[in-house]
């Protein structure tokens, strides 16, 4: 196998204090921030559904669902919406908020390693973090995820 067969298109997605990093292939598309219309009862990390491509897509901060404060939107917001591969979210998408535009990188195992540092609860979709380079991205559970913004869903219902 070549070098480039095992590399993996991803995205360094920028939090308040963290990163995510995902396989460019698990997002739909990046959009500019729109304030979403937020349901009562819902936790405050499920920041509500914004109008995208004809759908009510749910956004959520992802530091609100690890334990952090919930960041306020600035100019450099936008939100990544992921596909929903669990069935879970009727929409079929789901967005996360980003603070600032995602960066394109290339993977592969030569560049990440795994990283002991812990920093969110039990039972928070994040898989682990790696170390790449000078970066200390987390790695989401994107399931989980999916199946916390589900049940939230239903509480708005």
């Amino acid at each position: 196998m070549s070098a480039a067969d095992e590399e993996l298109y991803s995205l360094l997605v920028p939090l308040a204090d963290e990163r995510l990093i995902v396989p460019r292939a698990c997002v739909a598309e990046v959009v500019r921030y729109t304030a979403p219309v937020h349901k009562e009862g819902n936790r405050n990390w499920m920041l509500g559904n914004i109008g995208w491509n004809g759908r009510d897509l749910p956004v959520v901060a992802f530091e609100g669902v690890i334990g952090k404060d919930v960041p306020a939107p600035t100019g450099r917001t936008r939100v990544v919406v992921f596909y929903s591969t669990t069935g879970g979210i009727r929409a079929g998408f789901f967005g996360v908020l980003t603070q600032g535009f995602p960066q394109l990188v290339r993977v592969n195992e030569d560049v990440l390693k795994l990283d002991s540092t812990k920093g969110w609860p039990d039972g928070a979709p994040v898989l682990c973090r790696v170390k790449m380079i000078n970066e200390f991205p987390l790695i989401p559970h994107l399931e989980v995820l999916e199946s916390l913004i589900a049940a939230e869903l239903l509480k708005g219902a």
